[in-house]
């Protein structure tokens, strides 16, 4: 079997199959075929699959599969996922490998007023040494509802490196360094960021999910350390808070999500006041937003506008 090209952890190789979800392979030979009859009278060209559902690729830019497609390449093309060659140190021994991969993403570095002030990947964010020096990162949550105004939540998966099997938001996540996420004129990255997280784990499809829907609330920064606690990991994030309401359809990422339902106001607070009697655990930074916020603008689902607070960065 010829290797035909390598990048960013994989390698495309030609008569091979049964590798990827069918939607991913299917996607990508639609793009090669689509390219090589686009170029049929050039030696090679390079084509960018972006890949943002089932893509374990370690760096900011692995969003996007570079694949080179030659005009003597006739047979289908897939992809096969290349094992890692990274030595696993003893900070990460016997963990998830595709949450693993995950932590070479590179998340956005900000001081307190949340000012970009440089990159560091996600790993290196959110151990417990470098957050007791003050590195802080940006993130978001976001709150979907649907149009019987009940709240999705999700349980975290528990491959999840931190806080696993724990119950939260929707959706929770960071914008990565790289130009579309760095874009914040109406936090439009942070939006774009939440697009492609929603899919990722959840398998919402960007069509049900307009950007310009987003509901950009306000901030919060806190600090928290992992649990169950393991003197390693931990978060300290300005958290950007994104209402929407749409029905959708999920298809779930079970490397990422355990469970999810959609719970009414009610619903949710006799949930989280049987929490801990009945084992439940909650992310602390759903504890703090219930506490403080989310009544009162799931109260206002019709009228998000009024209850935007994008000025404020609210230390919790």
């Amino acid at each position: 079997m010829k290797q035909l090209f390598r990048s960013v952890g994989f390698s495309v190789y030609s008569n091979y199959s049964k590798v990827l979800p069918p939607r991913v392979s299917g996607l990508l030979c639609y793009c090669v075929n689509h390219c090589r009859h686009s170029h049929s009278g050039t030696k090679s060209t390079t084509l960018e699959v972006k890949l943002n559902r089932q893509c374990n690729s370690p760096t900011t830019t692995s969003t996007a599969l570079r694949v080179r497609v030659g005009q003597n390449h006739n047979r289908p093309l897939f992809l096969r996922k290349m094992s890692s060659s990274t030595t696993v140190d003893s900070l990460l021994s016997g963990l998830d490998q595709t949450q693993i991969d995950l932590l070479k993403e590179e998340c956005i570095l900000l001081d307190e007023d949340d000012k970009k002030i440089g990159s560091a990947s996600k790993k290196d964010c959110h151990l417990l040494e470098n957050i007791e020096k003050g590195m802080l990162h940006r993130a978001f949550s976001v709150f979907l509802f649907n149009t019987d105004g009940k709240l999705l939540l999700q349980q975290r998966s528990d491959a999840k490196i931190t806080y696993p099997g724990h119950y939260t938001n929707t959706c929770c996540s960071h914008p990565l360094n790289f130009e579309a996420e760095l874009d914040e004129a109406e936090a439009i990255g942070v939006r774009r960021a939440a697009q492609r997280k929603l899919y990722h784990e959840l398998g919402i499809k960007a069509s049900q999910l307009p950007l310009d829907e987003f509901n950009y609330l306000t901030r919060i920064h806190y600090k928290a350390s992992n649990v169950p606690y393991d003197g390693k990991f931990g978060e300290h994030e300005i958290d950007y808070i994104l209402f929407i309401q749409r029905d959708v359809e999920l298809d779930v990422n079970e490397n990422e999500v355990k469970s999810v339902k959609y719970v009414s106001q009610e619903e949710l607070k006799e949930f989280l006041d049987k929490a801990s009697s009945e084992g439940n655990l909650i992310t602390p930074w759903f504890k703090l937003i219930c506490d403080k916020f989310l009544y009162n603008w799931w109260n206002n689902l019709k009228s998000l506008q009024s209850q935007q607070d994008r000025g404020t960065i609210h230390r919790l």
